[in-house]
């Protein structure tokens, strides 16, 4: 499991990070600059986007020089920084994760590595022979309650496992925003549902059940309701112009504009306003023009609202996996685990930052950012516990789950340990 991250030796200098990607994700991880400025500090940011780089530079008072439309020009100038956090759109990993190893950056990918197999393996063979440390953002590895259900496992704490059972329900609203609405709606834009959401579960469930190969898988899911054939009689293709907005659960008014009267800035209205600080106004065009005021039924997103992966490990260890759309709940995820022993009851305490609490992950991003420094900081990887070659492990069996999906089959997973 590595090093307690909270015990390492006190740096003499702050670990010095360019930001590549300044939106939401690339936002969350500077923050640790705020609340540890004695640790790390933000030299750079690229972006294409004017206010979300113009944003980052004055959070962290980054001088003009540093601030960067491409990535591309960043890699222009000699080495000047030790790490770069990649927080770009999903299908712009591969590239930046690549140039930024082979010109010696310890990297910081945010997941999905990538999406495809083959791009995932390309930055971890670049990282490897670069010899520079990745940590994946998959956060909650770094969550204190699932490093202590590792920790018992390991342990022995429930005997053998025999079977793990995991549901991810993404919540009703936080699908619509993000899946049906927004930049995760469409596989040929983004990726798809399993990768871009639930790479994070199929993660740990590989993580929980060790050293074991997945041996086979099996995927079943659909999307479901948001079609346009289930649109209600005399709805509008946008919600401001709706005459039943007020009865429909995924009214943006009520998502957006409703919110951000509250008084409420942060996700989701400040995903739709992405050149601008959300108010009423600069809201209330976002959804008369912008794809977030669109009905849910009159868009081209193609990803599954609901999905189920099988697996069955080495030994004969089975775990199900559920991830639906449908809930009231937002991503609290439910886990069971049965072993041949019956367990007490344990418990696992959090020291995060307080300014780290609502960023839809609990602690784990302020765990995760901070094992990544620690670990730049002092050399020492082992305090990453998202590293190259077991995310790598975990992200091919997403792509093999989705492979069974739409082939309609059990797909017999290769020892990719030896392959």
């Amino acid at each position: 499991m590595g090093q307690n991250s909270s015990q390492v030796p006190r740096m003499t200098s702050p670990v010095r990070v360019i930001v590549t990607g300044a939106g939401c994700r690339g936002e969350i991880y500077s923050n640790y600059a705020s609340v540890h400025p004695e640790r790390m500090k933000v030299v750079a940011v690229s972006d294409p986007r004017k206010f979300a780089r113009t944003k980052l530079q004055k959070q962290h008072n980054i001088p003009d020089e540093n601030i960067f439309e491409d990535w591309h020009s960043v890699l222009e100038r000699d080495k000047f920084a030790d790490a770069v956090l990649i927080c770009t759109p999903d299908r712009l990993h591969k590239e930046p994760a690549v140039a930024f190893a082979k010109k010696g950056y310890h990297v910081l990918l945010e997941k999905p590595m990538a999406t495809t197999a083959e791009d995932c393996t390309a930055i971890v063979e670049a990282c490897i022979q670069s010899g520079v440390m990745l940590s994946v953002g998959h956060v909650l590895r770094y969550d204190p309650l699932i490093q202590k259900i590792k920790e018992l496992i390991d342990a022995g704490a429930v005997g053998d496992v025999i079977h793990i059972q995991h549901l991810e329900p993404v919540g009703y609203y936080h699908f619509a925003h993000s899946f049906v609405r927004g930049n995760w709606r469409n596989e040929a834009e983004s990726s798809f549902a399993l990768l871009a959401k639930s790479c994070h579960d199929i993660d740990l469930i590989h993580h929980w059940a060790g050293a074991r190969r997945c041996v086979k898988v099996s995927s079943f899911g659909s999307v479901s309701h948001f079609q346009k054939k289930h649109k209600p009689a005399g709805a509008s293709d946008r919600c401001l112009d709706c005459p039943i907005e007020k009865e429909c659960p995924y009214s943006a008014c009520k998502i957006y504009l409703d919110t951000v009267k509250q008084g409420h800035t942060g996700w989701p209205v400040n995903y739709i306003c992405p050149s601008s600080f959300p108010d009423i106004e600069s809201v209330t065009e976002a959804l008369r023009t912008g794809p977030y005021g669109r009905c849910v039924y009159e868009c081209d997103n193609d990803v599954c609202s609901n999905q189920v992966v099988n697996m069955e490990f080495e030994g004969g260890v089975t775990a199900a996996f559920s991830m639906v759309a449908f809930s009231e709940e937002i991503c609290i995820r439910k886990t069971t685990i049965y072993g041949t022993k019956r367990s007490t009851k344990h418990t696992a305490d959090s020291k995060a930052h307080w300014a780290f609490g609502m960023t839809g992950h609990g602690d784990a991003d302020y765990h995760l950012i901070h094992a990544f420094i620690s670990a730049v900081a002092n050399n020492d990887p082992s305090l990453i516990r998202s590293g190259p070659e077991e995310t790598l492990l975990s992200h091919l069996l997403v792509f093999e789950a989705e492979r069974s999906r739409l082939e309609g089959r059990v797909v017999y997973c290769e020892d990719k340990k030896h392959s």
